[in-house]
């Protein structure tokens, strides 16, 4: 048999999968299974992709593997990798990379595997043995047989209980009293919490129950059924209980459910409302675990001891089998799109998934269910549609007032300080959204006007008070505070700007003695957000949260009842065709943590223009209005749904050779009906410097086509010219 072999090696110039005699020693070898292969005089790992009878490559020239690796990826999820390399234009070891059990490494360091111990379990004899003083025993000895009774344990537990080490088990062992087998370890699974969520409900509202049944239905349809479905609630309207009860129906159909969340952040509260409902047999994936915690979490998805995962984007990965459901929460967030190269949008890949779990035996494809009180116009016209219009406990939406800053000194309109002023008084909660952090956006000498910037980027560095530093908000770089200009030595430093960090201690001074909380990238890094939000919730006396837009994501809190959004028409002086999008999305979602207790609630804007048509809509909590126009001013501008965007992004480290790498490319692109844009310059980012194109079209296969081929028909070159490129496929 002959294995055809990717390598994971990322080299775009390289060519595979390359062909591997299986001996007999390998006849479990299939598709997924992981090798360790002689490639170009290296040791390196492999992925199979496909198994043939013959080869193209005369015998005496095949090897055969080194070896094969324990652990293997689901052949489903083989060929979802490598959809992704095509699609996003990236290459089959980067995708394959994507579904790999982590810690596999690429064959060269050391891998994480499952572990194990050495376990003492009582036999029969030994059970005998207890209160038979015949059987002569030392003091330690008798005592570890006597703990056995209680159940098997480890060595070395069993040493810290009874003295009894590892020698002294051998000689049990020996003797028949114990036998020692070696076992794996208990998983170390991930900490959940429920903070900021709604507490379980016993009954479905009527909009909820049509919801679900919708969903159960599209289960259980036949072959061929369009399952991708858009559950359309306002805040507050129980989408998460539709949720919950949907992944229960997948599992009463012996099925397996995923359940993504935008934020890594995020992560640990969602999944408190799943482990909470279903126990053991949810699982968590998300880039911040430990490496162990990780792997074993995956090791429990592919062995089918969890049947739920919950993370960010990346679990949509997960190695399950039968999969049934899979849910985009806040499908609307844009994190839900990897920045790094292969740079796939979760949302694809998962309606990717959903689709490949079809059958011609019907009854057994995968649900795609999307949720979000702002969806994106892509989803709204694309999905059926399951609304839910109403909040769960029958309250209105919180009226929201806009003011305009035009005019105003200080960065707080005397409405919203009248407002946070009334919380503070009552004793109640308020939540403030300003999407900047740090202390000061720049800081600039006052005498001879310069501007701290990063050394790498092209952008002004950040202050942090907090820290004693200035840092870049793209690659991390930072220095501590300059007490003087170093050009011309003066001491008059002036910081411009406003983040989270300066908010949150002018709104302590306002709304004294209310405690004032921060959640922001900042305070995430020390503390977590389950001990922000867990302080925040347990403020009997009222309390201010203020953040960035975490603060506005799916929390759920009865005694919020004031929401502030500060410079809320920001996004919109962005050159981005998805600026009011996100301005709408963004203001919707904060307005809707306010009033969903008995006391009520309102919202305040902030905005230098309060006539801007997002705002209007947010306000209004009109959401089909806001889509309905911005559909038709996408279809005017042939942007998505109606259009496809492609960027290619070419960088290097001196100046010159990724601009003419960049033209070569756009020499060679010729996508039919589609526009190509560039090359134009971008700014300096991680100390390279960079340049453009963007292909903008109608057809998107034929676009990606094009791009593919001419990356990889350039892909030598640039290589030698010590140019990087990067594609982006439905740039966010």
């Amino acid at each position: 048999m002959i294995a055809k072999v990717e390598p994971l090696t990322t080299a775009r110039a390289l060519r595979g999968p390359f062909d591997y005699r299986l001996g007999a020693a390998m006849d479990g070898v299939g598709v997924g299974s992981m090798l360790v292969v002689p490639f170009a005089r290296r040791r390196i790992l492999g992925v199979v992709v496909a198994v043939a009878e013959h080869s193209d490559v005369a015998p005496e020239k095949l090897v055969e593997p080194l070896s094969a690796l324990e652990a293997d990826v689901p052949p489903e999820l083989v060929n979802l990798g490598l959809w992704v390399a095509r699609e996003y234009v990236s290459t089959p070891a980067r995708g394959l990379a994507l579904v790999l059990p982590p810690g596999t490494g690429t064959g060269k360091g050391r891998r994480t595997r499952t572990r194990r111990s050495l376990r003492a379990v009582l036999t029969p004899q030994g059970e005998a043995s207890i209160g038979d003083d015949a059987i002569r025993l030392g003091e330690r000895q008798r005592a570890a047989v006597t703990a056995l009774r209680g159940g098997p344990l480890r060595v070395s537990e069993l040493a810290r209980m009874t003295g009894c080490d590892h020698a002294g088990a051998r000689r049990l062992e020996e003797r028949g009293l114990v036998a020692l087998e070696r076992a794996d370890l208990a998983p170390r699974r991930p900490v959940t919490s429920v903070v900021g969520a709604r507490p379980t409900i016993d009954a479905l509202t009527g909009a909820q129950s049509e919801a679900l049944d919708e969903v159960v239905e599209a289960m259980d349809a036949p072959a061929g059924t369009d399952r991708r479905l858009l559950l359309h609630g306002v805040t507050g309207s129980g989408k998460t209980e539709v949720y919950l009860r949907a992944v229960a129906a997948a599992l009463e159909r012996k099925r397996t459910a995923i359940v993504l969340v935008p934020e890594i952040a995020l992560t640990p509260q969602t999944a408190g409302r799943f482990v909470e409902r279903f126990g053991d047999t949810v699982a968590i994936l998300h880039s911040q675990l430990t490496a162990r915690e990780r792997f074993d979490e995956w090791s429990r998805l592919r062995s089918g001891a969890a049947k739920v995962c919950v993370g960010p984007r990346s679990a949509v990965f997960a190695p399950l089998s039968d999969v049934g459901l899979i849910v985009v929460d806040e499908e609307h967030d844009g994190s839900y799109k990897q920045e790094g190269d292969p740079r796939y949008d979760a949302r694809n890949v998962a309606e990717r998934r959903a689709a490949a779990a079809d059958t011609p035996q019907g009854g057994t494809g995968c649900v795609l269910l999307c949720g979000s009180a702002t969806p994106r116009p892509e989803s709204f016209r694309r999905y059926r549609r399951l609304e839910l219009s109403e909040r769960v406990d029958g309250r209105g939406m919180p009226p929201v007032e806009i003011v305009g800053m035009a005019g105003v000194k200080g960065v707080l309109h005397q409405r919203t300080r009248d407002a946070l002023g009334e919380v503070a008084r009552a004793g109640e909660k308020a939540i403030v959204l300003l999407n900047r952090r740090g202390w000061s956006n720049f800081l600039t000498c006052a005498e001879c006007g310069r501007v701290w910037e990063c050394p790498d980027c092209d952008v002004s560095l950040v202050l942090h008070r907090a820290a004693s530093r200035v840092a870049c908000h793209h690659c991390g770089h930072s220095e501590a505070i300059p007490g003087r200009c170093p050009d011309c030595h003066s001491v008059s430093l002036t910081r411009h700007g406003m983040g989270t960090e300066q908010l949150g201690s002018e709104l302590e001074r306002l709304v004294a003695p209310l405690p004032v909380f921060r959640l922001d990238a900042d305070t995430v890094i020390k503390e977590g957000v389950a001990a922000a939000l867990e302080r925040f919730e347990a403020a009997a006396g009222g309390g201010v949260l203020v953040g960035t837009q975490m603060v506005a994501k799916g929390h759920d809190f009865a005694d919020v009842t004031l929401g502030v959004v500060l410079d809320a028409d920001a996004t919109l002086r962005f050159p981005d065709f998805r600026a009011e999008e996100r301005t709408f999305a963004l203001v919707a979602q904060l307005a809707g943590r306010s009033g969903r207790g008995p006391r009520g609630g309102r919202v305040v804007v902030q905005a230098l223009d309060p006539q801007a048509r997002a705002l209007r809509h947010a306000a209004e909590h009109d959401s089909l209005g806001f889509l309905e126009g911005e559909l038709g001013r996408r279809e005017a501008l042939s942007y998505p749904p109606d259009g496809h965007l492609i960027r290619i992004v070419c960088s290097s480290t001196e100046s010159g050779p990724e601009h003419e790498a960049a033209q070569a490319l756009r020499d060679r692109l010729a996508p039919p009906g589609a526009a190509v844009l560039g090359p134009v310059p971008l700014f300096r980012r991680q100390g390279r410097e960079r340049s453009q194109i963007v292909i903008k079209g109608r057809d998107r296969e034929a676009g990606i086509r094009a791009v593919r081929d001419a990356v990889e028909e350039g892909a030598a070159q640039m290589g030698r010219d010590g140019v990087n490129v990067a594609v982006d496929v439905d740039p966010q």
